[in-house]
Parts: C-alpha cells; sequence; structure tokens
C-alpha cells in the first residue's frame, strides 16, 4: 500500500509546486510566466492579462465564480487574497459592470489625510521628537496617514553619528564650521551643504547638536570642471530619487535642488535640450537671477521654474494645465529631477515671480540684451498691437478685434519685432489705448534700449496722426506706413516697374514716387504708391525717408506681414492668447471713456433721420407725380399733401431736439460714472511673464533656424517643422565627468537628418553647460537604422 502511495505520488506530482503555477482546483489554473498571466479552465484560456493589472485579474476572479468554475475560497487562496475581496469584487461588477472593478482616480473618498498645508506641521513635530501616534492624534488623522506623508517627504531615522557636523537652521550662522569639515560659507547659495536629511531639528531652547552627516554624493554633474561659477549641491546620490533634497527644501534649507542626469536610451522628447544652449545666450537665466535673486526655499527653484517653462514652451505644452497630460517622470529627466512640477506647483511659482512686480523689468533687460546682440543690423522696427479677446464674467473694455470684425471685451498688448519679424518686447495697454496714444510710450522704450542713433518706426494704419509725425520725427525717428483716408488716386502713366533682390526675396513692382504736404503745408512726406497688377487698386505708403530706392520702401512696408505672421505662428503655437491668471485687480476710475448716455442717443436719432429721409422720399415721389391739371400751383399741391407735410414737420422737429440734447453732452466721463460694476482690469503681471517666456522659446527656435540656413535647401517652407520635430523626437542622454551627451533621433530623411547633425556641429562650437551644473553640452545624432 505504501509502495502503491510512493507510485501514485511519482505520478501525479503537485503541480501547484511549481514556480509560476497556482492551482485553483482540479480543472482551474493560473500561470505566470515573463510578467503575463493566465487563467486556464480545462486546458482552455479564460482570461490574460499583464501582471499588475488589478481591474484584469479582479475580472477573472468574478468570472471563475460567476461561472460556477471555482468557489470564493478556491480563487482567494489562488490569487493570495481574502474571500472578503472576491465578494468585493463581485459586488462592484454588479454594479457597476467591469469599469467599477477600477480603481478610481485620486485618494479613497471618506479617508482622512493630511492636507498639504500640514506638511510643514507634521515635519516640524516630527522634528522635535513626537511619536507617530502623538502626531496623528494632534493633526485629527489616521496614523498610517502619518506614516506615508512622512515617508513621501523623505524622513528616516537618526543614524549613528560619523562626522562631526553642525547642522545649519534658519537663523542660525552659516559662517560657523566644526573642525575637519568645509566651512558653510564657502557653500553655494541655496545648496545643502552642512544640513543632516536624516536628523531632526532641536528643541527650541536646545543647542543643535553635532550629528552625523554623510558627505555629499559623489555628483558627476557638478565634478571635473574649471567654471569659476557656484552650482547648488545636492546630498542624493540616486537621479531617480530626490527625497532627501525635497527634504531640505521642506525645511527651509534648499532653494533649488540641482541637476543630476542619469543616462537613459530613446528618452521620450529629450531632443528639446538641443534648444538649451541658445536659451542660456538669451541671458534669462542671468537675468532673473540678478533680478528676482530667489523665490523662496523650495526644491523647485527660480532656476528650475525657468527651465521648465521654456521646455514647455518649446514641446508646445501651451498652458500649466497641460502638464496632466505628459508624465511627470519623463519631463523631469529633461531637468535633471526625479519629477516635473505639476500644474498647481508652477502655477504657485509664477504667482510668486508675479508678486514681486518686475515683469516689465525682466522685459526691458531681455530686450536690452537681444539688441545688445543684433548690434547695427537694428535699422527697422515693426510696432503692431494684438488684441487678446476675453470671454470671463468681468466688465472689461472693449475694442475692435481685426480677425474677427467685431468690438469686444480685450486686452491690448503692443509688441516691437525687429525687421526679421523676431519679437523685441511687448507692452500692455491701458484701458486698449490705440497706437496713436501708445506709439510715443513704446519709442521711449525703444530709446532706452537703443541710445540716439536713428531708427525707421513701420507701423499699420491704425497709428496715422501728421500731428503725431512731426513728433515723431523731432524725436529722431523715421516713419513708414500706409496712407489712411481720402487721397488723389495716381495716374497710371506716372507708375514704373522696378525689379530688385531683397534679402534673398525677388520683388516686382509697380510704383509711383512723390512729394506729398500736409497740415497746410507745413509737413513734406513721401508717398510711394504701389499698383496692383491685374487690379486697379493702389495702396499709397507713406514715409520720411527720402533717400531709399522706393522698391526697397514697399518692400519693408510689406515686410510688416512678418509680424502678423509672428502673431499667429504665436497664437497656434504657443498659445499666445491663453488666459493664464484669472484674477483681476482695480482700475484706474478716472480715466475717460465715450460717454455711454451719449451713445445711447445715437440709436434714437439714426431712427429718427431715418424717418424723415423716408418721408422726404415719398413727398418728393408725390410731387414728381402731381397731375398738373388738377393741381397747377404749389399751393394746391401742398394742401393735397398736408398729411404728410405735417408728418415731415414732426420729424424734423424731433431729429433737431434729439441733436440738440445730444450736444449738450459731453463726448468723454470718468469710467466711474459709466459703469456701474466694479471697474477692474485683469491682473497683467503673470500674463506678461508666461509672454516673455513665450518670446525667448520663440528667439531660440529662430536662432535654431538661423543656424540650419546654409544646410536646408526649403528652410523658408519647413525650417520651423524640422526643428520643431528634432525638439519633440526622442534621445539619448549620457553623463560624464565634464559632459552632458544628448544623442539625437534621426529624423524622417536623410537629408533632413544631415541637416540636423550639421546644426548640432554648430551648437556644439560654443561651450554651453547645463544651467545649475558644470556640466557642457555636446550634440550628436544618431546613425539610422539600416
Amino acid at each position: 500500500m505504501a509502495k502503491r502511495t510512493s507510485r501514485s505520488g511519482e505520478l501525479f506530482p503537485d503541480v501547484g509546486a511549481k514556480e509560476g503555477l497556482a492551482v485553483v482546483n482540479g480543472r482551474c489554473l493560473v500561470r505566470t510566466e515573463a510578467g503575463r498571466r493566465l487563467v486556464l479552465v480545462s486546458g482552455m484560456v479564460l482570461a490574460q492579462y499583464e501582471v499588475g493589472d488589478a481591474c484584469s485579474e479582479a475580472h477573472a476572479m468574478v468570472s471563475l465564480v460567476e461561472q460556477g468554475l471555482a468557489e470564493q475560497r478556491e480563487v482567494a487562496l489562488a490569487f493570495a487574497c481574502t474571500t472578503r475581496t472576491v465578494r468585493r469584487h463581485q459586488r462592484r461588477f454588479a454594479g457597476g459592470g467591469l469599469s467599477a472593478l477600477g480603481r478610481g482616480a485620486g485618494y479613497p473618498r471618506g479617508r482622512p489625510r493630511v492636507p498639504e498645508t500640514r506638511e510643514r506641521l507634521v515635519s516640524r513635530l516630527k522634528a522635535d521628537g513626537l511619536s507617530t501616534r502623538d502626531i496623528a492624534r494632534r493633526v485629527g488623522v489616521d496614523e498610517k496617514a502619518v506614516r506615508k506623508l512622512l515617508r513621501r517627504l523623505g524622513w528616516k531615522p537618526p543614524e549613528v553619528p560619523q562626522l562631526e557636523l553642525p547642522l545649519v537652521m534658519p537663523g542660525e550662522d552659516p559662517n560657523v564650521s566644526a573642525e575637519g569639515t568645509v566651512a558653510a560659507a564657502q557653500a553655494p547659495a541655496g545648496s545643502a551643504t552642512g544640513a543632516d536629511p536624516n536628523v531632526s531639528a532641536s528643541p527650541a531652547g536646545a543647542p543643535a547638536p553635532a550629528l552625523a552627516a554623510p558627505p555629499p554624493a559623489a555628483d558627476p554633474n557638478l565634478s571635473a570642471s574649471t567654471a569659476d561659477e557656484a552650482v547648488p549641491m545636492t546630498w542624493d546620490a540616486d537621479p531617480a530619487d530626490r527625497s532627501v533634497d525635497r527634504l531640505l527644501a521642506c525645511i527651509g534649507l534648499l532653494d533649488d535642488a540641482a541637476p543630476l542626469f542619469r543616462a537613459g536610451e530613446q528618452v521620450p522628447r529629450a531632443g528639446v535640450l538641443l534648444a538649451l544652449p541658445a536659451l542660456v545666450r538669451s541671458g534669462i537665466f542671468d537675468i532673473a537671477s540678478d533680478i528676482y535673486g530667489t523665490i523662496g526655499p523650495a526644491f523647485y527653484g527660480l532656476r528650475t521654474t525657468l527651465v521648465a517653462t521654456l521646455l514647455m514652451a518649446l514641446l508646445r505644452i501651451k498652458r500649466p494645465e497641460a502638464l496632466k497630460e505628459h508624465s511627470p517622470v519623463d519631463l523631469g529627466r529633461l531637468l535633471g529631477l526625479d519629477r516635473a512640477p505639476e500644474v498647481k506647483t508652477l502655477r504657485r511659482k509664477l504667482s510668486r515671480l508675479a508678486a514681486c512686480g518686475q515683469a516689465a523689468v525682466f522685459g526691458r533687460a531681455l530686450a536690452s540684451r537681444r539688441v545688445a546682440s543684433l548690434g547695427q543690423a537694428l535699422g527697422f522696427l515693426y510696432v503692431d498691437g494684438h488684441v487678446r479677446v476675453y470671454h470671463g464674467r468681468h466688465t472689461l473694455p472693449k475694442t475692435h478685434v481685426a480677425r474677427m470684425r467685431l468690438a469686444m471685451p480685450a486686452t491690448s498688448d503692443y509688441w516691437v519685432n525687429d525687421e526679421k519679424g523676431e519679437p523685441l518686447f511687448v507692452l500692455t495697454a491701458q484701458a486698449n489705448a490705440g497706437m496713436v496714444k501708445m506709439l510715443p510710450i513704446v519709442l521711449d522704450e525703444v530709446r532706452a534700449l537703443v541710445g540716439q542713433r536713428r531708427l525707421t518706426i513701420v507701423f499699420d494704419r491704425g497709428g496715422w496722426s501728421p500731428k503725431l509725425f512731426v513728433k515723431l520725427l523731432a524725436a529722431n525717428f523715421d516713419i513708414l506706413t500706409y496712407r489712411k483716408g481720402y487721397f488723389r488716386r495716381v495716374p497710371r502713366r506716372d507708375f514704373v516697374r522696378h525689379r530688385a533682390v531683397f534679402d534673398g526675396q525677388h520683388v516686382n513692382y509697380l510704383l509711383a514716387d512723390k512729394k506729398v504736404r500736409f497740415l497746410k503745408g507745413t509737413l513734406t512726406l513721401r508717398q510711394v504708391t504701389r499698383l496692383a497688377e491685374d487690379d486697379p487698386h493702389q495702396t499709397p505708403i507713406i514715409t520720411s525717408l527720402f533717400d531709399l530706392p522706393a522698391p526697397y520702401v514697399a518692400f519693408r512696408m510689406f515686410g510688416r506681414w512678418k509680424q502678423e505672421n509672428f502673431f499667429k505662428y504665436l497664437r497656434d503655437e504657443y498659445a499666445l492668447d491663453a488666459l493664464v491668471d484669472y484674477r483681476v485687480e482695480p482700475d484706474d476710475p478716472t480715466r475717460e471713456v465715450p460717454n455711454p448716455r451719449r451713445l445711447a442717443l445715437d440709436e434714437p436719432l439714426r431712427d429718427a433721420r431715418a424717418e424723415l429721409a423716408r418721408l422726404r422720399a415719398e413727398y418728393g415721389i408725390k410731387a414728381f407725380s402731381n397731375p398738373e391739371r388738377l393741381r397747377r400751383t404749389m399751393r394746391g399741391f401742398k394742401n393735397a399733401t398736408a398729411k404728410v407735410g405735417d408728418a415731415i414737420w414732426r420729424a424734423i422737429h424731433r431729429v433737431r431736439k434729439l441733436e440738440a440734447r445730444r450736444a449738450r453732452m459731453p463726448l468723454r466721463v470718468p469710467v466711474r460714472q459709466a459703469v456701474r460694476a466694479p471697474i477692474v482690469k485683469l491682473s497683467t503681471e503673470r500674463k506678461h511673464l508666461t509672454n516673455l517666456f513665450k518670446m525667448v522659446a520663440f528667439q531660440a527656435e529662430s536662432d535654431l533656424l538661423r543656424q540650419l540656413v546654409p544646410h536646408y535647401r526649403r528652410v523658408e517652407d519647413e525650417g520651423r517643422t524640422l526643428i520643431q520635430s528634432a525638439l519633440n523626437g526622442a534621445a539619448s542622454i549620457a553623463v560624464t565627468d565634464t559632459e552632458l551627451r544628448v544623442t539625437l533621433a534621426p529624423l524622417s530623411s536623410p537629408h533632413r537628418t544631415s541637416a540636423l547633425r550639421a546644426v548640432c556641429d554648430e551648437v556644439n562650437r560654443a561651450t554651453t553647460c547645463f544651467p545649475g551644473t558644470r556640466l557642457t553640452l555636446r550634440y550628436a545624432v544618431a546613425e539610422p537604422p539600416r
């Protein structure tokens, strides 16, 4: 009998003992192999899914029980759970179907959690030596929630001291150093040198003990460099886990996390790192550091916020809310961090920058750096207003939106671009002031940037004002604009055909050139009129430039469309009109607006005049068709048409009454008399900052485009598309002691890949370090697969 049992054991081994195989019952098995799991019934596949897919696993458990293939207890043992879990899955499936088996997003409802505003409180209580239970009792949450919060904050129990290193806390002297350690005064600003992330702070009034602190991690991003600029330090050794630096920032010992890169193949969207040298050349990081200094203790400091925002713009992540559609881990690898900032974090950083009120100074400094790089090439400046339509609930001033042909609540921004269409700076108009009013303000900024040398200002008909032209010419500016209003047509015999090549473009114009006078002959200007080829339409151009050829004057005037194309490109690609700040601020109640009571009389007056015109026409028709044999005299005709005549007199009196009433009203009144609602305007500071970031990103893209020009024939048609494809492509990252090597993926065709490789060679000629490190950026393009 024993032999028989032994043989039976050999013939029917315990299949459940095999690795990756679980027995449900005599006919059901669960097999796991290569990261996938199969549920087999009598050798047939009932379900298959990847390990870790909780929804599919729950559905497989429910299917086994509901179809009578196994009992709850058997399923629970095979799937390493409890029968209560199986019953819960059945209940959810019966109530909501397959979608109910998936875990909902967010924190479970009804379970108390620690608010983010109490994270500092929990850290402080734990640092004071309180137990987790006492902290949970004080905060009013479960003990498990406190443990999870401390784990997320990177809290660790104190270790055995190994080195004597004083803990530098806020308010203490950072220049005090211990023997055998580096003085804290030598540490760069915002670094965590001298702070032990694993040691709690001393209670109030007690001296800070000398506790153990591990030396800073051997960071390849910060070593083997001859640069004199101080860079932040990091206490983390794993680029994918920055918990120590986050804890230091939480307790106020870190102003900005140091970039710490990890090598990787085909990192998504890492091609955007190709634009970093152009961003560094713009000076935005140095200027922001000089103006804003720091935004307080934070893991995502000023430099990280700038890099993240600029790379977002280049990656066409058009507003902070769009960050939730992208992996924060993948974006964090581009910043040298474990995660990129989330939506609320980035909005909070922008709000903190906007609270400084230095956006105008920041934009002026960026423009000064750009003007210095352009030098004497800056001869023509294009000035135009861009209208951002507002669809919110607040009452804002209306302005005419040309692209919609409507008057709508909006905010007007005035941009100044160079002769290539590249933006220099932007100003926000007060209460949608027109071009005539804003042009002197804009030119005051231009004069502060370029000095006293003479420039030519190009603008459209919105700035037409001969009186303004006199002031601009006296201020050492030349003008170039379209003529507005009525003008005497030029005879066709005066037009001459001109053919020329300017900036690589062939032009063919029919032009007539003559002098014109304004302001009763006191202002003499030049009019260059263009005649369309197959249309009698004439386009008069007014300028104060008498020494330039006529075709060059027309070419520069028609080049104003570069600025219009710039607006359209930024609307489509960078969401220039997107509202990033929903707050409002009080507006000037004394500014004057058109009198609404006077405007209210326009419609009745218009109706009265129309009625008078109708009656006059009717009276004229009756006089024209009057039979003279019946009414030979005018007196007879008046008697016959007395009703119409009386109506005409009543209409005349009504028109005169309305005109007199309207004439007694002032044309403009203070806005507080015209509007009953609160007098507010949109908060412009954060929008101004966002516009500056998008402007710098566009300039960096344009710099790459100029480097592409000698190497790509169709750069005018496809250049920006090629650059955008390269920036959005994957790339491999390699880190050495002195370099951060970025190998871009090849593009769709060999000639495009060759052009991109030439751009990388151009970029490599300039030594540029990643902001916040001493790693030199080096770029290459991978060979396409054979």
